[in-house]
This record gives C-alpha cells, structure tokens and sequence, in this order.
C-alpha cells in the first residue's frame, strides 16, 4: 500500500502535558506512524468546558500505510496505553489524538470523519498546522492552512511554550 501524508492534532491538559505529549508521539512509529515534521507546543485554553486547565497542543505531519479507520484505532489505542480516558466531550484528558487530515480524502462515517470537522474553526489547531505546512490545502477548503487560521473565528489564547518537545 502506498503510504499517506497524514496531519494529526494532539493535546493534553492534564498531568506533566509536554510528557505526555511526548509519549504519545514516540509511540506513533510502532503503531505505524512516520513523524517526519512536528509544530512547537502550544498553550492554549479550553473551549468548549471552559472550568479545566489550559492544554498543551501541537501537530504532527506523518506517513502512514494504514488505511484510515484503522489509524483510527492506532490512535485510540495509544491513548489508552498512555492511561487517557474521555469521561466527557471536551472534557479533561491526559492525551488526546485526532486524525486532521488524511492526504487529499474526505471520509465521513459514523466514527470518523475527514478533514476533522471542527479544525478550521479553532486556532490551538490552525496556529501548529499553519507553522509547520502553511501551504498546506485540501479541496474542501478553498484556501491553505494559513488562510484558515486568518478566518478562524476561534478568538482564544495559543502561546507558544518554550522548550517545545
């Protein structure tokens, strides 16, 4: 199979966030993930359950040869190797992994759905992306990653932190 370029989004606010975002990039490759770029760490405030810590988000680009249901579930099995748990939408969590982008593909199912649907609305996504592929277009957009961040309505905080993982 021929590999992909796949986009992906992690975040974490709970427990040491800069190691466990760590963690959670170093256990890509045996799940059949290629890091080949990765954005600075962000920090940035929850949006949608505003009463938790700020998280620590960043992006990676990657190959894969893994179709995209099962990445998917590669990814949702590292979350849980790392000890995250989604208790709620939105809610706290010590990792966090969602697939952005999978090369040129839009993919909507009832699990999944690609390019990740609420990404061109939030800045703690475009500002990573944006700093690692600002070129970056898919035809559902009608612009690049650039262009998305300086329309996206998301009005939040996105720091960058210094050291970055």
């Amino acid at each position: 199979m021929t590999a992909r370029r796949v986009y992906l989004s992690l975040g974490s606010n709970v427990g040491d966030r800069a190691e466990n975002l760590r963690r959670a990039i170093w256990s890509l490759p045996a799940a059949g993930v290629r890091p080949s770029r990765l954005s600075s760490l962000y920090e940035t405030q929850p949006l949608d359950f505003p009463a938790q810590r700020c998280f620590l988000n960043c992006v990676v680009e990657a190959e894969t040869t893994l179709l995209p249901l099962p990445l998917l579930h590669a990814l949702r099995r590292i979350e849980f190797r790392l000890g995250s748990r989604k208790f709620f939408p939105s809610g706290p969590r010590k990792v966090d992994l969602d697939v952005l982008l999978y090369g040129s593909a839009a993919i909507r199912t009832p699990e999944f759905t690609v390019p990740h649907p609420r990404m061109r609305r939030r800045r703690f996504v475009l500002v990573p992306l944006a700093q690692i592929a600002p070129a970056l277009a898919h035809p559902l957009w009608g612009t690049n990653a650039a262009g998305l961040l300086a329309r996206a309505p998301d009005s939040g905080q996105v720091r960058p932190v210094v050291p970055s993982v």
